[in-house]
């Protein structure tokens, strides 16, 4: 053999065995990382400590209200209690004061609105505009930007002449309403449930279908948070809902609503300790829950929970901290809430 044959050779060798080295090291580490993924799903490691920035939090401010005499059992799909996370963040909200521009503010958003700037006084901080054309009133409050719309359907009843547009086109005409305003938020992104309704003497009552309806009322919630959703006082209800009419006439579409809003600064966090789902299981039991919604549940009825998860809770008023709750869903349409930050960090 020729010193060229044995070179040609042991360089054939060395090729294929760094081919072999090459493809040992891909395998190996596409092993590696799928070994370590399946490891870390089921041993996550722990989170940093709660940071607790914000102090004592103020405790959450629930409307009040009886509490129904209800019994409760334990079925949900987990065949039990469920784990929530042992942290979650809780959101600054600024607080919102009356500057010496706020009646100006107000003025620009009555016009934008289509009302006009010519404001009476109802109070120091509650102004009232008529509308440019049809009987129609918004009312601002100054110092919060919290407003409300009201028609009066006996001096004009041709809005509700025509059948209301379906749910979707009425929730666009509303955010297109806010949005040529400038009053859109950008959080206000979450679900938009809708409820038919119908005029009955005075009042305003549910319709089965579109077809028996006057008017469509749209809720509009905030986006989830942490990829919990936020709940209102009423979770049936949003903070900001409007009615929207059949009417061909624009500023006659949008004739009712309610913009009950207050910010939530994202940039200003701090992640609190949350009860286990035994201690809140244990003080919702005593009665420390807030009913939000009781449902179709009589007196001493026993209920059934069939889902507990977290969520935000939206007050709907002025709150310092946008905060983490429990809630509990049972059978019939109840619905409870408990703030879910654990009792030692909330103050007197």
């Amino acid at each position: 053999m020729t010193p060229l044959t044995q070179v040609s050779i042991t360089a054939r060798k060395i090729i294929r065995y760094a081919v072999f080295l090459t493809i040992f090291l891909i395998v190996g580490k596409i092993l590696f990382d799928i070994g370590s993924g399946i490891y870390l799903r089921v041993f996550p490691p722990p989170p940093p400590p709660p940071t607790v920035s914000f102090g004592k939090l103020p405790k959450i401010s629930f409307p009040e209200k009886e509490k129904p005499n209800l019994t409760f059992s334990l079925e949900t799909p987990e065949g039990g209690l469920p784990s929530l996370a042992p942290q979650a963040k809780v959101y600054f909200m600024p607080k919102l004061a009356p500057t010496l521009l706020s009646l100006d503010v107000a003025k620009d958003k009555a016009v934008a609105l289509g009302f006009k700037p010519n404001e009476q006084e109802i109070s120091q901080t509650l102004y009232r505009f008529p509308h440019k054309e049809n009987p129609e009133t918004l009312e601002i409050n100054i110092a919060t930007g919290i407003f409300s719309i009201s028609y009066d359907l006996k001096a004009d009843s041709s809005p509700i002449e025509r059948r209301p547009p379906a749910p979707e086109i009425a929730a666009s005409t509303v955010r297109s309403y806010l949005s040529s305003a400038g009053l859109l938020p950008e959080d206000l992104t979450g679900i938009a449930t809708h409820e038919f309704l119908k005029i009955e003497g005075d009042k305003f009552v549910s319709a089965l279908a579109l077809s028996e309806a006057d008017l469509v009322k749209v809720n509009f919630f905030r986006k989830n948070y942490d990829e919990l959703p936020a709940l209102t006082p009423d979770p049936g209800s949003a903070n900001v809902w409007f009615m929207v009419s059949g009417a061909q006439e624009r500023n006659k579409q949008v004739i009712a609503g309610q913009f009950h809003y207050f910010p939530v600064d994202e940039s200003q966090s701090a992640t609190y300790p949350l009860k286990s789902a035994q201690a809140a299981w244990n003080e919702f039991n005593a009665g420390g829950a807030y009913v939000a919604a009781s449902g179709l549940n009589s007196e001493g009825d026993s209920l059934k929970i069939r889902r507990i998860y977290l969520a935000y809770y939206d007050p709907g008023g002025a709150a310092e901290f946008f905060q983490p709750i429990v809630v509990f869903e049972g059978d019939r349409g109840f619905i409870a809430y408990l703030p879910a930050v654990t009792a030692e960090y909330y103050g007197e």
